[in-house]
């Protein structure tokens, strides 16, 4: 890790700021690169979770898609931040 400091005068203060550089082992960077991968998937699947319900009730209630139908239950509340979170919870146990 390398570190660098940067003194700036703004108005009246004085700010001191630092930045750090990581460099990381070849195995810190495998182990970062799969966490960034879980991450990502799990971000678009419940993108994907929330894009399927609003396109669920987008359809006209007298007519079919010929192309493609979502099929989600009418009942099902909006994906929410809080029902994808136990929702996780509960796939992970």
């Amino acid at each position: 890790m390398v570190r660098c400091e940067n003194i700036q005068m703004v108005g009246r203060m004085l700010t001191l700021t630092y930045e750090y550089k990581l460099k990381p082992t070849k195995q810190q960077i495998d182990s970062i690169e799969h966490i960034l991968t879980v991450c990502r998937k799990v971000w678009n699947y419940a993108l994907r979770e929330r894009k399927d319900w609003v396109n669920s009730r987008k359809c006209k209630v007298n007519a079919c898609s010929l192309e493609f139908e979502y099929i989600i239950k009418a009942d099902e509340p909006f994906p929410n931040y809080h029902v994808q979170a136990k929702r996780l919870t509960e796939a992970i146990d």
